[in-house]
């Protein structure tokens, strides 16, 4: 068919021949340009996507390890001892016993922030701290799962408490000594899992 067409145009008059190739031209430039421009389209798309995944990986958040806080077992062991001290040795023994265990948890229980979750590990290496001892399940819970969390009290935090969804739908709550640096503690939360309605070190 193409090689007919080509014999054909050889024999047309030289006016025809000319019409055929201002066709061609006209044909060639228009569409040339439609491919151009659909090329161009489709590869920035393709860099503005690949700009994007790559924007992306560079907002990823550091890792966040509140600093180890020997307050509250100091306390307790003071109170145990002034307890002792004034013979009061029935309720001296259970504080100094739980000062004793805070002090040791302190020492090696740290509470990590990575980009999406909020894990408990243990020792300077930060190893894994196996099941949850009271509601099983891995000591890990993504943010995107809290429904609610507060830190008691704000001046000189004792407990910190949230409730997730990811170990049971209807909504687990956990509590925590803060045996961290609470003002640390409480700014990663907010950045991490939102505003708290109620607490937080208030700044000094």
């Amino acid at each position: 068919m193409g090689t007919a067409l080509i014999s054909t145009a050889c024999f047309l008059p030289s006016q025809n021949r000319e019409v055929i190739g201002l066709v061609r031209n006209l044909k060639n430039k228009l569409f040339g340009k439609v491919i151009r421009k659909s090329s161009l389209f489709s590869r920035n798309r393709r860099d503005f996507m690949i700009a994007s995944l790559l924007g992306r990986k560079v907002q990823k958040r550091e890792t966040v390890i509140p600093e180890p806080d020997y307050r509250i077992p100091v306390v307790l062991l003071g109170l145990a001892g002034g307890l002792a001290y004034s013979d009061n040795l029935l309720p001296a023994a259970p504080i100094g016993l739980l000062g004793l265990l805070l002090l040791f948890q302190t020492t090696r229980v740290r509470f990590v922030f990575d980009d999406e979750a909020l894990e408990v590990k243990v020792g300077d290496q930060l190893d894994n701290s196996g099941e949850n001892v009271f509601v099983g399940g891995k000591n890990r819970w993504k943010y995107s799962t809290f429904v609610n969390w507060e830190l008691w009290w704000p001046n000189f935090p004792i407990l910190v408490y949230f409730k997730e969804t990811q170990t049971k739908p209807e909504g687990q709550v956990h509590f925590f000594p803060v045996i961290f640096n609470g003002k640390q503690l409480y700014d990663v939360m907010v950045e991490r899992a939102g505003p708290s309605k109620t607490s937080g070190p208030k700044d000094s």
